[in-house]
């Protein structure tokens, strides 16, 4: 419950279910209505081609590299979403490219799915959200070297020729940027953006224009309805990833800002309520070269870590070291003892009292290589939320010592023990090579478990499909058709359990230049009994549902 801010209790005790084998995966059980709320419930089916591991499967798109041979810029990649663009139940796959073509991956069931190519690339991050707050969500992506574009979902206006998205002006957003989040900053109903540019590639790609012009950095865009106005908070950034987060638990979303590159440290503007933001040093330890932000409950304590990637070889050979010897000489400086910045992951946790301490090399999740995107996710299903880092480095600058001037590397994944700590696990079929960039999460065959989408560089998108198959699930995905935060993004999510408290959020963006699902995943243990839920909706407001039954997917709208 945020602090400072009256709420409103809202009881609804839902009944237990009884789950029919014969029941179709997107057959509606019943609805129930009750003091403002309305809940839809339906049943997922377990899977039945389990085999303990993860499934590889290919797309025909590959992020291709913008100069011959790849420059130090061009091996950053480009990002994923993961949304349902069209309502059709299924997850659809938007993935950004530098050189050739964006392209949508619509759903087609089964892991089945139809591209659909944009007219452009030369893109960076990926968004699919509620711009307009009609319900529908639309397409944002950030470029190379200018500022957003954005693609209208004409929803119940498309006829079904042609693009269901319309480019269309963001009014009023217009620097350049590189990364990006989305959330409701100033509590008034609607979604406002932050950006950051990553000024060391415009300089490389821009030269004296950029050189000599107002520069970027860093801005916040207020959403007035038909425009937005920005606030500069930073006029210099290296920004590969923004994340927004309550550091001071005041209730307001703080924006936290990741940059690339030890010479300048990661921003963190807390907001005022007044409106206004005050820069601060948050964190006792940083990242010293941030590549990407993730938020996640990993102790079920109900209250979520910040984990920030940063490059650092995941082992100690001496092949390894050869491999990586000119990066180290380049980036492993001395530093003060005032300088917060460490060549590794950070994990920041919470202690009862706010404050913060990084926790990464006590849970063993400090070294995971050249590393990109980061997410949380429980991705065998047993209550505990694991991590999943996509590695891999390719530049002509760093590792012209190395065939094709690429560093091939493992992707990581660390399994939570449930005690506090990770191990490094090999036997999921997740330690692939192809250089991952963007990846993010989602259920995209609707069997409740999570999969896997990685934008990688050079070589094919990939989809790794979860036949882990541990313990139960649950999908909660929220609507608040009253608001032009149509997603209820931002809301928290507490499922209280007989093995602890666990917290999820919604959010637009996270890990590196990627987008997140509307809806959130809770993984169950077979022994583990769910107590109830709660809904901490963007406003304040306060939703609880009694008991619920796992292998459900639960829409609750108000």
């Amino acid at each position: 419950m945020f602090p400072n801010q009256t709420t409103k209790i809202h009881i609804l005790i839902v009944a237990t279910l009884l789950l029919l084998a014969s029941c179709a995966q997107h057959e509606p059980l019943h609805v129930i209505q009750g003091d403002g709320l309305s809940v839809s419930q339906t049943s997922i089916n377990r899977p039945n081609d389990c085999t303990g591991a993860f499934t590889k499967h290919t797309l025909d798109h590959i992020t291709t590299n913008a100069y011959e041979p790849i420059n130090m810029y061009d091996s950053n990649g480009a990002g994923v979403g993961v949304n349902d663009l069209d309502k059709d139940g299924d997850v659809d796959i938007v993935l950004a490219n530098l050189a050739d073509n964006n392209q949508i991956f619509w759903n087609m069931g089964d892991m089945n799915f139809r591209p659909e190519p944009f007219s452009h690339g030369s893109s960076r991050s990926v968004a699919t959200v509620d711009v307009d707050g009609d319900g529908w969500l639309d397409i944002v992506f950030t470029t190379r070297v200018g500022s957003l574009i954005y693609y209208k979902n004409l929803a119940d206006s498309y006829d079904g020729n042609g693009s269901r998205f319309e480019q269309t002006p963001l009014v009023g957003v217009k620097e350049k940027a590189y990364a990006m989040a989305w959330g409701d900053i100033d509590k008034d109903g609607d979604l406002d953006l932050v950006t950051g540019s990553y000024d060391t590639a415009l300089e490389k790609e821009l030269r004296d224009s950029f050189m000599f012009g107002d520069g970027a950095g860093v801005f916040v865009y207020t959403n007035q309805g038909d425009h937005f106005t920005s606030e500069r908070l930073a006029e210099a950034s290296q920004a590969l990833a923004i994340q927004l987060m309550d550091i001071n638990f005041d209730g307001r979303d703080d924006i936290l800002v990741g940059n690339d590159f030890d010479s300048v440290k990661d921003f963190y503007f807390l907001a005022d309520p007044s409106g206004g933001w005050e820069q601060v040093s948050a964190f006792d330890t940083t990242t010293q070269n941030t590549m990407s932000f993730d938020l996640g409950d990993v102790n079920n304590d109900g209250m979520q870590e910040l984990f920030a990637a940063d490059m650092h070889p995941y082992k100690f050979d001496a092949e390894t070291e050869k491999e990586w010897e000119r990066a180290m000489e380049m980036m492993m400086e001395e530093h003060s003892p005032e300088n917060p910045q460490v060549m590794e992951n950070v994990l920041q946790s919470a202690d009862g009292e706010g404050n913060w301490q990084n926790m990464a090399a006590d849970m063993g999740i400090n070294f995971s290589g050249w590393s990109w995107s980061s997410r949380f996710g429980d991705l065998d299903q047993d209550g505990f939320q694991d991590l999943y880092v996509v590695n891999g480095m390719a530049t002509s600058e760093t590792f012209g010592h190395l065939p094709d001037f690429e560093l091939i590397e493992e992707n990581q994944v660390f399994r939570n023990l449930g005690d506090g700590s990770f191990e490094t696990i090999t036997d999921w079929n997740l330690n692939q090579t192809e250089g991952g960039r963007g990846m993010t999460l989602a259920d995209l065959n609707g069997d409740g478990d999570l999969d896997i989408v990685v934008n990688n560089l050079l070589k094919p998108a990939t989809i790794l499909e979860n036949r882990v198959c541990g313990g139960d699930s649950l999908l909660v995905e929220l609507n608040d058709s009253d608001s032009p935060n149509t997603f209820a993004v931002g809301s928290k999510i507490i499922l209280n359990t007989s093995v602890g408290r666990m917290v999820r959020d919604v959010r637009v963006n996270s890990g590196y230049l990627s987008g997140d699902t509307v809806g959130v995943h809770f993984g169950i243990a077979r022994d583990a009994q769910i107590i109830d839920m709660e809904i901490e909706w963007p406003d304040g407001e306060i939703s609880k549902l009694g008991k619920v039954q796992p292998n459900q997917k639960i829409i609750i709208s108000r």
